[in-house]
């Protein structure tokens, strides 16, 4: 009975864990969401809002980091909970960075905000990488809750397009600024913004791997995306 009910206490200390880390996830989920929309709007308030929700994410980084740490020295736990703990403190490790970047995104766009000259730039690339990121970081947190490591294969698969829309906007943006040298400044305050939407979009592909790492055991960071899909498949 007692072997029983130490079993439940840690199976409630994991599920604790696992719903504080969706907890977080969806709060960078909801900056990135609220950054772009202060991008689109040149919203400043809401680009304040961004910025001021980082110091709640740091906390939550450190409280289930902290968490982790203590179950494990607790529990001593084996194989599959213990990948579990270690893939969790990653994660909030990858969601604290991607909260870093959508509040980046904000402070840009108060410069870009100031700058009328900016404003002529064409941004279609930046908004559709800013929803592809929102969207497969969605993905990559509801594959976490449900170890789905057929969504978690397909992530790392469409990080690919946001990478794509990331270069096509380098190129437009390189020529843009030869020919209007006035929105010098503000181009490079998009570029940032451009390059925090692509490290976003690679924190999420992050959280996919770890998926599959809880899943199958197996560490797949470093793999091609053909091996990644076989280990995550079993093809």
């Amino acid at each position: 009975m007692a072997d029983k009910h130490i079993s439940s206490q840690f199976d409630s200390d994991l599920h604790r864990i696992v719903s504080k880390v969706l907890e977080m996830g969806g709060l960078v989920e909801s900056q990135l969401v609220d950054a772009m929309e202060a991008l689109n709007r040149f919203d400043l308030n809401l680009a304040d809002k961004v910025i001021a929700e980082e110091r709640r994410l740091n906390a939550m980084e450190v409280d289930i980091d902290s968490e982790c740490g203590n179950i494990i020295a607790r529990r001593q736990p084996t194989a599959s909970d213990l990948r579990l703990l270690m893939a969790s403190s990653k994660a909030v490790t990858n969601l604290e960075r991607a909260g870093d970047e959508a509040r980046k995104i904000a402070k840009r766009t108060r410069r870009i905000a100031g700058d009328e000259a900016g404003k002529i730039i064409d941004t279609a690339e930046i908004k559709l990488s800013g929803q592809m990121a929102a969207a497969i970081l969605h993905r990559a947190l509801d594959a976490f809750a449900r170890l789905d490591v057929a969504s978690a294969a397909q992530i790392v698969r469409e990080d690919e397009a946001i990478d794509e829309q990331y270069r096509a906007f380098l190129r437009k943006l390189a020529t843009f600024m030869a020919e209007t040298p006035r929105v010098i400044s503000s181009a490079f305050d998009y570029l940032s913004i451009a390059s925090s939407i692509e490290r976003i979009g690679d924190h999420a592909t992050n959280l996919a791997e770890l998926v599959i790492y809880v899943a199958k055991g197996t560490d797949v960071r470093h793999l091609s995306r053909e091996q990644l899909e076989r280990e995550a498949l079993g093809n």
